[in-house]
């Protein structure tokens, strides 16, 4: 039942992350499903990925999204979409189509979800190469913040200009 609700929760704020009108409230409804991603992995076993979702997914995209949209400005776009109206219905009905067939066809979800086992102590021994990772994916976060905050243009494009 868990699995179920956290799914629903994951689809709901997806759906209103697409739907904002705003792009921060956006911003703020992709971390509330990129956290309740990381909740459903780390209820499925897979505590590292759930660790790093959580880190990256729902908090480092979120900063940058926030920071370049403050940076940015919210100002409304007229651009036409990419792809029309009734060919993009299409594909989510598809697709959905495709997953209810699949799943009555292995009859019914065919997983056994069972909540995870592991202590916290588990979660945090032995985790160097994670600790890598995490640090590399805030360096290259900051980095691109930096990038973001530089102001004037690289030097290739001002020896062009001259």
């Amino acid at each position: 039942m868990v699995y179920v609700l956290v799914a629903a929760g994951i689809l709901v704020c997806a759906i209103l992350a697409i739907g904002s009108k705003r792009l921060l409230v956006s911003a703020i409804w992709l971390a509330a499903t990129s956290a309740l991603v990381a909740l459903m992995f780390y209820l499925l076993g897979a505590v590292q990925v759930a660790v790093i979702e959580l880190s990256v997914g729902a908090g480092l995209v979120t900063v940058l999204f926030v920071f370049a949209i403050n940076i940015s400005g919210e100002e409304a776009m007229t651009l036409k979409p990419v792809m029309p109206k009734p060919l993009a219905w299409g594909s989510i009905l598809i697709a959905v189509g495709l997953t209810i067939y699949l799943a009555i066809q292995s009859g019914g979800l065919g997983l056994v979800l069972k909540a995870s086992t592991e202590t916290p102590e588990i979660l945090w021994s032995d985790r160097y190469l994670d600790v890598l990772l995490q640090i590399a994916l805030i360096f290259s976060g900051v980095l691109g913040v930096l990038g973001l905050l530089s102001e004037g243009k690289p030097s290739a494009q001002k020896e062009d200009q001259a």
